[in-house]
This record gives C-alpha cells, structure tokens and sequence, in this order.
C-alpha cells in the first residue's frame, strides 16, 4: 500500500494515475471532494495534524512526503509513519534545499523543502529525497493571462536561464522512488534536458502555438509591482527577484544526466511541454 500526501494537487493527480494498478491510498481534508478512481482508497486526514493520520498510515508500505501538504510536520509524520510500520518514505523537495530559506520563493508560499528532505534521510527508514530544478508549468503562471491575450510578454531578465522540468516526467521518477530499490538512500537533482532563457522560453511556445510572441524585457521593479497586483506576497516577490538577479551571470540549476540514467531516456524538452499545454495558453482574444 502506498500512501499519498499532497494528492489532490497537480503532482499527487499525476501520480495516483501513474501509480495505476497499485495499492494506492491518499490523504485528503475533504474525501467528499477528491473525485479519485472507485480504486483508490480515500481516508480523511490533514497532513500537518500527525495524529489525525493513524487510520491512513497504518498498513502501509511506502510514504510520499509533499512538501507543502505537511508543511512544519514533516518530522512528525515520518515519525508516526515509522512507528506504525512504513517502510519507505519518499520526500519532494527542492533544488533550491540548501539555500538560505529566505532565498527560497516557494517557502513563502508554504513549501517546506529542508524539513521534508532532512526529514526522510534521517527518518531510519527507506528514503529517498527528490530536488527537482524549477517546473515547466511556472511558465503558464507567469505568462499564461499575457499570452492568452496577446503576442506580446512582458517580463523580467529575458536572458535568465534555468532548465525547466515537465511534471510528468517527475511523476514518473517518483512512482519508481515508490515501488523500486535502485535509489533508495539518495538524493536526486532533476532538471529538464536544456538550459533556456526566459525568451528562449516563450519563443518555444509561441512555436507550440503557431504565433510569433515577442519577449520585453520590462525592469525588476515593474515587474514586482505587477506580481504583487497579482495577488503574490511581498516576501515571495523579493525572494523571486533576489533569485533571478543572483543567477544573470549563469544559468540556475544547469542540466544533470540523473533522470536520463533514471528513466532509460532523455527528459521531456520544454517544447514537448509548451506543445503539450498548449490549449490552456489559449487563442487570441
């Protein structure tokens, strides 16, 4: 059995399909509202409430840890999950794990990367600690309103290079981290295959949509103004600003071979993704 934290957002959706044909059980506030498969078992609990796991925990074989769904509980759910017999747990961390945690966006936002990667290597069971580099998908929360109105995006540092990962193939390193034995007791840096600008980036969708989208770069403080009139918080803001100047110079998180030697094959490219989500950056209006 094999139990989920986190699975009714993104990541846990994807791999409760991956996981398909396995014991799957996940953990949810609002079982009424999962809408999952007859075949996965839905039990109620909040993750950062450890005691309110027992019913979920016990019986179980394997554990994934999402980093924001158990929050500053890490260590006492890898606890409970050991003292009830789990084997395995399986942490989604970061490639920014080791940083200062103020230079840490996502923190802001409620991940937890350092206590659930500590939490798991230390837990004295079967671990495995997965850091992958920043996801594709930001590229739809970023640019996604622009590009669905328009060819023209408006965004900070066009030469800011990282190598965005396509969810899908995180999903499938980690259902292997759940049910196989060759990278138990390591930690995994994932990346996608290539290192891209910002405008490499939206050039790439453009190419996925068929329409030529240009890049401005616009400075660090407009754009700042535009993320907090959004909706993002002050301090996540300044973290992701602080982020992107501190990486101008070399690209962030460069591409590494692990989930190539993982997968038996090359990671998705980001135009395989933009092709992929295509339809939700949408027509012209």
């Amino acid at each position: 059995m094999i139990v989920l934290t986190g699975a009714t957002g993104l990541v846990g959706r994807l791999l409760v399909a991956e996981l398909e044909g396995r014991e799957v059980r996940v953990i949810t506030r609002s079982p009424g509202e999962a809408g999952f498969p007859a075949e996965v078992e839905v039990v109620e609990g909040d993750p950062q409430r450890p005691e309110s796991l027992e019913k979920a925990l016990r019986g179980a074989d394997a554990l994934f840890l999402h980093s924001r769904a158990v929050g500053d509980a890490a260590y006492d759910v890898v606890a409970l999950a050991r003292e009830l017999g789990v084997g395995r747990v399986v942490a989604l961390a970061a490639a920014n794990v080791d940083d200062r945690p103020e230079a840490q966006p996502s923190r802001f936002r409620g991940d937890r990367n350092k206590e659930v990667d500590e939490a798991a290597a230390t837990s004295g069971l079967e671990w495995v600690s997965l850091r992958p580099s920043s996801f594709a998908l930001n590229a739809l929360t970023a640019w996604g309103g622009q590009i669905r109105a328009g060819d023209d995006v408006r965004y900070v540092h066009a030469g800011f290079e990282e190598s965005p990962l396509h969810e899908r193939d995180l999903v499938e390193v980690l259902a292997k981290a759940l049910v196989e034995d060759d990278l138990v007791g390591r930690r995994i840096d994932l990346t996608g295959p290539e290192s891209l600008s910002h405008r490499e980036m939206v050039q790439q969708i453009g190419a996925a949509l068929g329409r030529p989208l240009r890049f401005h770069e616009i400075p660090a403080p407009r754009a700042a103004e535009g993320m907090l009139a959004g909706g993002l918080s002050e301090p996540f803001v300044t973290a992701m600003m602080a982020r992107y100047a501190a990486h101008l110079a070399r690209p962030q998180f460069p591409p590494t071979p692990d989930l190539e030697k993982i997968l038996g094959r090359p990671a998705r490219t980001f135009a395989a993704w933009a092709a992929d989500h295509a339809a939700e950056f949408g027509a012209r209006q």
